[in-house]
């Protein structure tokens, strides 16, 4: 762990810690479809040059169905209800459900391989993880309706789907040609949703919200994250899974004056120690990006060329 590589480590748990709290901002004056388009356009468009320079998307052609599911169920169809919850959901809240994702990546990760099996230490790292989750909400339940939760519920599905297809259909691919080219299918996507609902009224916040979600937490937050594993290993890069949900809290409660209540106290230090223990490395188990992509990681810790970096069991991270 170089000085450099510490900065961009940090730098990582703070940018897929704030897209919660830029998001929260942002729906406020832009639908959430709308916001998926202009964050996805703007963010592969940004990601074209690095694309290029690492491959072009030739490679990716051949898996197109393959690339069209994982960009469907890792951005499209998560970040638009994740942004639809947040109307309704604090920053703060929907940063800490989506720190459940490692917990449903273990049960993913069961069902897709029998013949991985559940140690001690995993099953009672989902226990406590759960348990972490009911406590949050259960002290929280006032402040919470079923919709948003069940939206929530949906988006941690996909961030522990989304790197299984990753792992298993695109994993040989280079990765921030598969991310862009994902970006951008999702733009398309929902670009006649965006026509139809034209932005009207929109304040400068919302706008440099929508910014920085596209620029720092997509584009750039993809192009460090990868450089990251090639430097660190994904075992090591892994750990800013576990910072950036006590990032949104954070920047929930000083930015936008967010409760720090008893339900986040208590839920959270035991989802994240459920997180640690039940999605730590089993005897056969391989990690993959989520975040993302809401995408996080396992593997070696000596460098690799970004045609094997793979992505990792956890999200999300990125909101």
């Amino acid at each position: 762990m170089t000085r450099r590589n510490w900065a961009v480590f940090a730098a990582m748990c703070v940018i897929w810690g704030v897209p919660y709290l830029l998001i929260r901002i942002a729906v406020r004056d832009l639908a959430p479809g709308t916001l998926v388009c202009l964050r996805t356009g703007i963010g592969g468009l940004i990601l074209v040059p690095f694309a290029l320079g690492t491959g072009g998307f030739a490679r990716l052609l051949p898996r197109w169905r393959p690339l069209l599911a994982f960009a469907a169920i890792e951005m499209a169809a998560p970040w638009f209800l994740l942004s639809d919850a947040e109307r309704h959901l604090s920053s703060s809240l929907t940063g800490l459900l989506i720190a459940a994702v490692p917990l449903m990546g273990v049960l993913v990760a069961h069902l897709t391989r029998s013949d991985e099996q559940f140690d001690t230490v995993q099953l009672a790292g989902l226990a406590v993880g759960l348990g972490g989750v009911a406590l949050l909400l259960g002290l929280d339940l006032g402040r919470v309706s079923v919709g948003p939760l069940l939206e929530i519920l949906v988006v941690v599905v996909c961030y522990a789907v989304g790197p299984v297809i990753m792992a298993r259909s695109l994993a040989d691919l280079p990765s921030i040609p598969v991310a862009c080219a994902s970006l951008l299918v999702v733009a398309i996507g929902y670009l006649p949703y965006a026509a139809l609902r034209p932005p009207t009224g929109v304040r400068a916040h919302a706008w440099w919200s929508v910014l920085a979600l596209a620029a720092v937490c997509t584009a750039l937050a993809f192009v460090l994250f990868f450089a990251l594993i090639a430097a660190i290993g994904p075992a090591r890069a892994t750990v800013i899974t576990y910072v950036n949900p006590a990032v949104a809290v954070l920047c929930g409660v000083a930015f936008l004056g967010e409760d720090l209540t008893v339900g986040i106290l208590v839920g959270f230090p035991l989802i994240l120690a459920g997180s640690v223990l039940g999605a730590r490395t089993g005897r056969r188990r391989q990690s993959i990006l989520t975040e993302p992509l809401a995408v996080a990681n396992s593997a070696p810790t000596t460098p690799v060329p970004s045609s094997e970096i793979t992505h990792s069991t956890s999200t999300p991270s990125s909101g």
